[in-house]
């Protein structure tokens, strides 16, 4: 998920391993440079241990391949509400990665953490990967994370920061790894707005997500 958006050419290929997580829901142009993509676990004991426990297990599977590794160096919220909204904010981008490693659009996984204009974005992301014939790699790192409740019902507001600067594209058929150069366009900033449980379900959705490129406050 980083940088150029998707073309045909060449050049684009390597561009293109950042093309994950464009923005899409702000209608902010900067994040059109932005995105690669990738999953698995989390480096700290808080962040894993938050994330597992918040969801109980529920759900679709999310592993995610062995050369691919989400790290989440989150600490977990002291309220409740907002340990679960920031453990599956954390579930849906591991579901959107899923679904771009099994190459995959309709993956049961992403479905199942999100809804409306997140779920669209979502699927539509993974559809360029496949037509590009790319898959993920690498290590992709989330930091500085922020949960506040919004006012009117209207949901709680997750944000935090990206680095993926070892996170890459690979192609499919010859398994070459598209590497890039460390840049500004490495860093982004996500903001997800989750939907708390209704009736016996206990998991929250990704109603919206926007995704700003070239953030130098995530500078590290």
């Amino acid at each position: 998920m980083t940088r150029r958006t998707l073309t045909t050419t060449a050049a684009a290929l390597t561009a293109a391993a950042t093309l994950l997580l464009t923005a899409c829901g702000g209608g902010n142009d900067k994040s059109s440079d932005d995105i690669k993509g990738a999953d698995k676990g989390s480096s700290s004991p808080s962040a894993s241990a938050s994330a597992s426990a918040t969801t109980g297990g529920e759900g679709p599977d999310i592993t995610m391949p062995k050369d691919l590794h989400l790290v989440f160096d989150f600490d977990k919220p002291s309220e409740a509400k907002h340990a679960a909204a920031l453990a599956y904010a954390q579930n849906y981008i591991r579901a959107l990665d899923r679904g771009i490693a099994q190459q995959d659009p309709n993956d049961p996984a992403y479905q199942f953490y999100s809804l409306n204009q997140a779920e669209q974005y979502a699927k539509s992301q993974i559809q360029t990967w496949v037509k590009g014939g790319w898959t993920v790699t690498g290590t992709d790192n989330y930091y500085d994370a922020d949960v506040t409740t919004l006012s009117g019902g209207q949901g709680t507001l997750v944000t935090f920061c990206r680095n993926q600067e070892k996170f890459y594209g690979k192609e499919i058929k010859t398994e070459k790894i598209l590497y890039t150069k460390p840049s500004l366009k490495d860093y982004q900033t996500f903001r997800l707005t989750m939907i708390p449980p209704s009736g016996s379900s206990k998991v929250w959705k990704t109603r919206n997500i926007e995704v700003i490129g070239k953030a130098k406050e995530c500078q590290r």
